[in-house]
């Protein structure tokens, strides 16, 4: 697909959202099976309500607090509810909060008195306290990784570093069980689909000195649609309905059945034989090589989406050879991105220059349209000519062995494989590749043990600065070492504006750091969101960031 019909598509789906916004039309937002979709409501429900998924790995957490990663999202999604949630237009829509006044950057929050927890407790307003608390205490271990998402709440940021140590000094307050004022730092025009995010939801009392409560089924509360019925680690996680949830007329699944089976093949496999009813990214996949065919066989049951998420790869900064910036630009100037996108990932994926992708909102237009992302250029040339200065700098005849660590499946390592071949004929380095499992992976990660790193992010909310500020001094989603003030400072300024332009402006400037003057990370393609879906299947709802909710899923005969 054209970067240009994608752009006017995501456009087109964006006109429809305000912060946190959803695909499509709400039709096409909440439903990605047929396309050739002509249920009515004169349409039969199934007598069994079972939908079967599959996770391609095994939620690394079940706490939202430590949370950051899809997988996690797409079950706690089942399992929690925050103030907001997605509405299937991709606005936020009441959750635990029926109502809101906003007076500034005071929001006060009305608590539904129906919402319970799943052991029949009232949900209240110090259930929130207590989980932020959680997440912004410094003495939380390990720390979580999004608690920088909270900072737009007052002295939030100054409880977390220590610099306030008195919680009742951060802007956040139950005033009684059913009210909860939050106070900001200054205006944040999307924090309101922030408080639908996981980071935010809350989290039972009953955890209160008990730092396994996560890793027990029977020790987790939960106050959303579903409640966790089995986990048998590794294999499979099951969650039944909620009958204490507030909303549960409107839930019309049973349960939700997922396998958890690293292998597109499998998948799409089980899904032929009607073992599953969703194949298909967020959480799965269908193998590369056989989306021309499936597209092709079963044309009312595939699905491409354009979601606003970037594929990339990050160089850690402070590991050799990869602590030198022109040795950085060498890698990153030497990967061809259209033949992967054309001929290994296959999904109608647009190659990437830039770290925000199409679909996020700048001042007036896309944030892309705005400002494009020709930060850099493939050139093997100059990458040759740089890798030669950066090892006469470092004092190298011979490069250090360079490994490229990536998540174990199909997709990554035939990228993986591909862009090593690129750097062997482009650059001449041999290059080793290593896949590990997701929870593995990511510790390896978050804890720098690697040099080069695949790596993906999807939009948390819908502006620019849910790309940027992840990689400022000390975030917790920053895992490349990178640490530059002058960076810190544009995205603080960033945050610190009301005026759309400057703010605009900021993050180019900073974008332009990342990519191109620091070579942080090398940008490889804007994903897709690449699915099928059963044609008695509804109600799914994916957004535009590719995030998928199935709580409202059902199905039909």
């Amino acid at each position: 697909m054209k970067r240009k019909s994608f752009s006017i598509l995501l456009t087109l789906v964006l006109a429809l959202s305000t912060l946190l916004a959803g695909c499509g039309s709400s039709k096409e937002a909440s439903d990605t099976g047929s396309k050739g979709d002509n249920s009515t409501a004169a349409e039969k429900p199934a007598a069994e309500q079972i939908l079967r998924i599959n996770l391609s790995a095994e939620p690394p957490t079940f706490d939202p607090a430590q949370a950051q990663d899809s997988q996690t999202n797409t079950v706690l999604k089942t399992l929690y509810e925050g103030l907001t949630r997605m509405g299937a237009d991709g606005k936020e829509t009441p959750g635990v909060a029926e109502s809101w006044d906003i007076d500034g950057t005071k929001y006060t929050f009305h608590l539904r008195k129906d919402a319970k927890w799943s052991n029949g407790d009232p949900v209240t307003a110090k259930d929130f306290v207590f989980a932020w608390q959680r997440v912004l205490d410094p003495a939380t271990t390990p720390a979580p990784p999004y608690a920088y998402q909270l900072y737009y709440i007052k002295n939030a940021e100054a409880y977390n570093s220590k610099k306030v140590t008195d919680f009742s000094q951060v802007g956040v307050k139950a005033v009684d069980d059913n009210t909860l004022e939050v106070t900001l730092e200054k205006p944040t025009p999307y924090f309101l689909g922030l408080t639908s995010f996981y980071t935010f939801y809350p989290v039972h009392s009953s955890v209160k000195g008990n730092e396994k409560w996560a890793t027990n089924k029977d020790s987790m509360i939960f106050n959303g649609p579903f409640t966790l019925s089995n986990w048998t680690k590794g294999s499979q996680i099951t969650v039944k309905k909620n009958d204490n949830y507030w909303d549960k007329n409107s839930i019309k699944l049973s349960e939700i059945d997922m396998s958890i089976v690293n292998s597109g093949a499998t998948e799409l496999s089980s899904y032929q034989a009607g073992q599953l009813d969703y194949t298909g990214a967020p959480n799965g996949e269908i193998p590369n090589d056989q989306i021309p065919a499936m597209k092709q066989t079963y044309p009312n049951e595939f699905n491409v989406k354009g979601i606003s998420s970037t594929y990339y790869y990050m160089f850690n900064v402070k590991a050799k050879p990869f602590d030198n910036a022109k040795i950085r630009k060498a890698f990153a100037m030497s990967i061809e991105r259209q033949p992967i996108v054309d001929k290994v990932t296959q999904g109608g994926q647009l190659p990437a220059f830039g770290f925000v992708p199409p679909g996020i909102k700048g001042e007036s237009d896309e944030f892309r349209t705005e400002h494009k992302d020709d930060f850099f250029k493939e050139d093997v040339t100059e990458a040759k000519k740089l890798l030669e200065e950066g090892m006469k700098e470092e004092g190298y005849t011979t490069l250090p062995q360079v490994t490229l660590l990536y998540n174990s499946s199909e997709s990554h390592k035939k990228i993986a494989l591909a862009v090593a071949d690129m750097w062997k004929r482009n650059l001449g380095v041999d290059v080793k590749t290593q896949n590990q499992e997701w929870g593995v992976f990511l510790e390896n990660r978050n804890q720098g043990n690697y040099q080069v790193s695949r790596a993906g992010w999807s939009a948390d909310y819908n502006d620019p600065m849910t790309f940027m500020d992840m990689w400022t001094t000390g975030n917790g989603n920053n895992d490349s070492g990178y640490a530059n003030p002058e960076y810190d400072k544009l995205i603080k300024d960033a945050a610190s504006t009301e005026d759309a332009k400057k703010r605009m402006e900021d993050f180019a400037a900073a974008e332009k750091m990342l990519v191109q003057d620091d070579m942080v990370i090398a940008p490889i393609y804007y994903y897709t969101n690449v699915s099928m879906t059963k044609p008695n299947v509804k109600g799914i709802n994916l957004d535009f960031s590719g995030a998928i909710d199935f709580t409202r899923a059902y199905l039909t005969e």
